[in-house]
């Protein structure tokens, strides 16, 4: 196997470093320190290609495969994970659900604006109570003639305040079972939907997290994506797909932080030496560059498979799992690299340490990968 980016694919990671260099980078710490979201930002992510990534162009998108994607998420988190992760968000689900699962009709209402970044996706299954239970969802969808009546909330939800469109699962079934939810695409200004808390977060500070509320939010038929019963079976492989872009955002972080100590400690020094003639930091180094090395690899792997077609439930898992880990304990070797300056603001590692931690958490928690990868196994 050629594991090397194609000319075509390393001039993609350039303009994903050079977009992030130059829009990104001047405003990090004023971005997290303030929580803005900057939809600025993402009108010239748009611009750029990266908000309908693997979107064919009939619909405004790139039309690229899964190994440039991971490249554009993993050059942009190397410099701010937070941006990293609202991109991928927006590709992966609200986007890639509606392009997966939607007939033509509402692929070319929609997919243009948000391929673009004309619009910004939301993608609403998470709720208050349920959590990784997402099949014992509260809110609800009662059909009405023409219309379903939606009512209920769902939390944690990427860009629920700012979104201009939204994918939402609701439960039209009994509670539990896992035919008995529908998705449907809700417009910004729908009555009855609106927006609610926003959360203020650990890391991840500049890509927005907020509540969605439904209080008898009428949704015509022609919204509702696939058939009646369809929406949790086309979540969980959205979600399939989606677990390589958190593998992406885990390896940017990783590959961020571990440059920063990588540097930081060839110019620190003590007892007359450079810290990385060390052992306790240049042990610390090899760990952190073998694991990145594993991630990568299990990224593409799992890029290669999603490329041709196949199914990607247990790799896509593995290499979500895996390079998530990876990055929580790649970002803490940093901080413990850079002493007393890696708790400060100073350097950027205190920032990809607070970042990280969302990976294991985000598009299923460690725990569910590992629930998932070991069913896969034992079939």
């Amino acid at each position: 196997m050629n594991f090397d980016y194609s000319e075509e694919q390393l001039l993609i990671a350039n303009a994903a470093k050079d977009f992030a260099e130059q829009y990104i980078r001047p405003h990090i710490m004023e971005w997290d320190e303030t929580s803005i979201f900057p939809v600025d930002v993402f009108k010239k992510a748009g611009e750029m290609g990266f908000m309908g990534i693997f979107i064919p162009e009939e619909y405004g998108g790139s039309g690229l495969g899964y190994h440039e994607y991971i490249a554009i998420v993993e050059e942009i988190s190397k410099v701010d994970p937070s941006i990293g992760l609202s991109i991928a968000a927006h590709n992966s689900l609200s986007t890639g659900h509606i392009y997966y699962f939607g007939n033509e009709e509402q692929k070319q209402k929609w997919l243009p604006k948000l391929s673009t970044g004309e619009w910004i996706g939301a993608w609403g299954l998470t709720e208050h109570n349920t959590g990784s239970d997402a099949g014992g969802m509260n809110t609800t969808a009662k059909k009405d003639g023409d219309y379903y009546v939606l009512n209920g909330a769902k939390n944690f939800i990427t860009h629920g305040e700012s979104g201009n469109v939204a994918v939402i699962i609701a439960r039209t079934g009994e509670k539990g079972d896992s035919h008995g939810m529908t998705a449907f695409v809700i417009e910004k200004g729908t009555p009855g939907f609106t927006s609610g808390k926003k959360e203020d977060k650990l890391g991840m500070r500049a890509s927005e997290t907020a509540e969605l509320i439904f209080d008898n939010c009428r949704v015509h038929k022609d919204n509702m994506l696939g058939e009646e019963g369809d929406g949790f079976i086309q979540a969980l492989k959205v979600l399939d797909g989606g677990r390589i872009s958190i593998g992406a955002l885990a390896l940017g972080i990783a590959k961020g932080a571990f440059e920063a100590s990588k540097k930081y400690s060839k110019e620190r020094v003590q007892f007359g030496k450079p810290i990385s003639s060390f052992q306790g930091i240049s042990f610390k180094l090899a760990d952190m560059a073998t694991e990145i090395e594993a991630s990568e690899l299990l990224l593409h792997k799992a890029a290669s498979k999603k490329n041709n077609g196949e199914r990607v439930t247990t790799i896509g898992a593995m290499a979500k799992m895996y390079a998530s880990e990876a990055c929580v304990k790649i970002a803490n070797d940093a901080v413990q690299i850079h002493g007393g300056y890696g708790y400060t603001k100073v350097y950027p590692v205190e920032k990809f340490y607070r970042d990280s931690k969302l990976c294991t958490i985000g598009e299923g928690t460690t725990e569910i990968q590992k629930i998932v990868i070991s069913r896969n196994i034992l079939k």
